[in-house]
């Protein structure tokens, strides 16, 4: 049987990499193999590709081809491969990312992201997405409190944070079943609650 595909996204601040860890642990507790991987990187090739990704200066379009590029050897390497064996993983940021991020962020036309799909994963989607959520205020705040430095899209100004969540909110709304929207602004306690029961309804 095929494992199940989760990713969870959000903008840079949000909380996903805070519940990624008890996510993990909480699949494994109800008797799942789980492979826990991130984009982009995952392989070898795609850390390497992650590295100059987030560091090196380059032109819209070189950014969403390399963000594939290492999609597919990812998805090559890493996903496909592990589902085939039914295991289940959790990948931090998929290509909803590429849409909110280089569409919604950088201006990217959505037509370009969807011929990028279509051709790296046609048949490859997440089972379930959780989409963290927190004002922009809040994810700023949490961002100015990290102690490390930030990397070129964490750098970038408000407007264009502001864009990438309304990408993410777009995607949500036009993906309801597969997007859930987990509100990263609450206690700890509260957001684990939540994910529980979405894990519950949607995974069981």
């Amino acid at each position: 049987m095929r494992g199940k595909f989760i990713t969870l996204e959000g903008i840079d601040g949000a909380g996903k990499s805070t519940h990624h860890a008890w996510l993990v642990a909480e699949l494994q507790r109800r008797g799942h193999t789980v492979v826990q991987t991130r984009e982009p990187g995952g392989t070898p090739l795609g850390e390497k590709l992650r590295e100059l990704l987030l560091h090196e200066p380059m032109h819209l379009e070189t950014e969403a081809l390399l963000m594939f590029a290492a999609r597919r050897e990812h998805l090559a390497q890493v996903i496909e491969p592990a589902l085939a064996r039914g295991d289940w993983v959790v990948c931090d940021r998929f290509t909803d990312a590429s849409y909110a991020y280089q569409g919604g962020g950088r201006g990217l036309p959505w037509a370009k992201l969807q011929a990028l799909e279509q051709w790296v994963h046609p048949h490859v989607s997440p089972d379930l997405t959780l989409l963290f959520d927190v004002p922009l205020e809040v994810a700023q705040a949490r961002m100015a409190a990290a102690a490390r430095e930030a990397d070129r899209f964490e750098q970038e100004k408000m407007d264009f944070h502001a864009r990438v969540r309304a990408a993410y909110h777009a995607r949500a709304a036009d993906e309801p079943a597969r997007i859930r929207v987990i509100d990263g602004s609450r206690t700890l306690d509260q957001v684990k609650t939540q994910l529980e029961e979405t894990i519950a309804s949607v995974c069981s």
